[in-house]
């Protein structure tokens, strides 16, 4: 869809230059009484400039005053009402000459403090085609600084919620063909039936569009800024011949996902197939241009002890059913670390009952005896895969252990500190932790583009795999992830975690877990322990199977 240079980047590099002017020249313009701009004025009339938030009645008369010019196609009057005339007017501009969207009727809903929502109905017209246009939006009255007048506060959020800055809308035949994106049973997958799937299905379309035999067609489309993001279809007028995409999701387990995170504000969740690494469903909600399941980076909590687990494991620390202590606290190198409400386990306490409780004390504890203040980062580099430039087929974080000492390595050991995964690392790592190799999640089957996959340099040896196996489903039969797996059938396990970030009152939920051949990772924000929010949307998921 890309067709040579941006209106709006050379809009958005002259508001660098001459934001101001554009201001200035609004304030000469819009002032009565004579006198010029801003720095003529006598003191007199500097007084009379108004200050404090826009009146109901402002916000009325400057919405409406915006709406109509916009809806004429008048952007220069329109741009002049905003806070930022020189980075609207090639927006507003565009928005017709470019787009080609007309016959604009907006119309506001009740003001919510100086918020207007609204929502615009429209045509848009393309050498012989033409097709309505229809979306919602909202816009910020707020008082001029230097004319004290009430203006749009400028975002290209005003002309259409999924604008950024430097983005432009336009309308004509798309450079790159349609893919009709399946799952690995052939069913077709689409953003209206999965919200989720939108900025996946817009990349795949972007990398694999025009090598999958389709051929163009008219569209009305967002072209971001950066020529790397993929374009963002609103509408088709014509449909070209879609090429076929295939995929390693499965619709039954991806609809599941849509649903489990719906239940929470924020929330995100990833299922994989531990023998083969095949993403089965990416969920997120809200949905956005940055896949938070994919691309987030944010300390994962205690599901990390299964990492933790594996090292201690592999270096004859402990044994599944060894003694292992768990005071409620304990220090290390001048830092102090505790577990839930400061509980402890009985002497003579396993450390699969460490695990299953998520004991953090169990496992700073060990630290000094790694003898090797890498032995994290090397084990999630060396047999998890983290940091190893995944190829998924899309764009994703592949997490981050970086080298610590002192306080912040025994953080590492319990998932907090500089740890940074998402649910698709932590979906991966308990993959891992079950057949005891890495297999690098996959998006899209490595035969489509003949990418090179990324490979782990060692696996664990098979005792330790069934050790951290059998503390999961111990986790999952009476720990801290009983509850939320009651539901789950076949060969079941879990963990749980809770990570606070920024000092945030309440903690992001964590929650691992498979059964049979499906793993699956689920964080929501703020959503306290891990089982109790986080726990139910990887257990759904679960259920649905794949």
């Amino acid at each position: 869809m890309r067709s040579g240079a941006k209106v709006a980047v050379i809009g958005g590099a002259f508001v660098l230059v001459a934001g101001g002017i554009g201001y200035g020249a609004y304030s000469v313009l819009g002032d009565t009484g004579g006198g010029g701009g801003d720095g003529t004025r006598s003191t007199s009339q500097s007084s009379k400039v108004k200050t404090g938030p826009p009146s109901a009645e402002e916000i009325a008369e400057t919405s409406k005053g915006f709406f109509d010019a916009w809806a004429a196609g008048d952007a220069s009057t329109a741009a002049l009402l905003t806070t930022n005339e020189a980075g609207a007017e090639p927006v507003l501009a565009s928005y017709g000459e470019d787009a080609h969207i007309g016959k604009v009727k907006i119309t506001p809903g009740p003001a919510v403090g100086t918020k207007v929502p609204y929502t615009v109905k429209a045509t848009v017209a393309y050498e012989g085609k033409a097709k309505p246009l229809s979306y919602a939006s909202e816009l910020t009255v707020v008082r001029g600084l230097t004319t004290g007048k009430a203006l749009v506060d400028w975002a290209p959020t005003v002309v259409h919620p999924q604008l950024t800055e430097g983005a432009t809308l336009k309308t004509g035949e798309s450079s790159t063909p349609a893919i009709e994106a399946v799952d690995r049973n052939g069913t077709v997958l689409t953003k209206e039936k999965y919200p989720s799937l939108g900025p996946i299905l817009d990349t795949l379309r972007q990398k694999y569009g025009e090598t999958s035999g389709g051929s163009a067609g008219i569209e009305t489309w967002i072209e971001p800024a950066d020529e790397s993001q993929p374009d963002v279809n609103l509408l088709t007028l014509s449909k070209g011949k879609p090429g076929k995409v295939q995929t390693t999701l499965d619709a039954s387990a991806q609809a599941a996902a849509e649903r489990a995170v719906k239940k929470f504000a924020q929330a995100s969740v990833v299922a994989v197939k531990p023998s083969t690494g095949a993403v089965r469903a990416v969920a997120n909600n809200p949905v956005t241009e940055f896949n938070v399941a994919l691309q987030g980076k944010q300390a994962p909590g205690s599901t990390l002890k299964i990492m933790t687990a594996a090292l201690l494991l592999e270096k004859g620390l402990v044994q599944a059913n060894g003694a292992a202590e768990c005071p409620k606290d304990v220090l290390y190198q001048g830092a102090s670390f505790h577990n839930l409400d400061h509980f402890a386990l009985p002497d003579g306490s396993t450390f699969t009952q460490s695990f299953a409780r998520s004991c953090n004390t169990a496992f700073i504890k060990l630290i000094d005896d790694t003898k090797d203040d890498a032995a994290l980062p090397k084990i999630a580099r060396d047999v998890f895969g983290i940091g190893l430039d995944w190829k998924t087929g899309v764009v994703t974080t592949d997490g981050s252990v970086p080298e610590e000492v002192g306080g912040e390595a025994a953080a590492q050991y319990i998932g907090q500190g500089t740890v940074q995964m998402n649910v698709l690392n932590m979906a991966s790592i308990t993959a891992t932790a079950m057949t005891g190799t890495f297999r690098q999640p996959v998006i899209v089957p490595q035969s489509l583009d003949k990418r090179e996959l990324a490979t782990a340099s060692r696996s664990l040896s098979p005792s330790v795999s069934q050790q951290l196996t059998t503390m999961m489903r111990v986790t999952a039969a009476w720990g801290t992830g009983a509850k939320a797996m009651a539901g789950v059938g076949g060969d079941k396990g879990a963990k749980t975690g809770s990570a606070e970030v920024d000092g945030q009152d309440t903690s992001n939920a964590w929650f691992t877990g498979f059964s049979n051949d499906l793993a699956a990772a689920a964080v929501v924000q703020v959503g306290g322990h891990g089982g109790d929010a986080a726990g139910p949307v990887v257990a759904e998921v679960l259920k649905a199977g794949g």
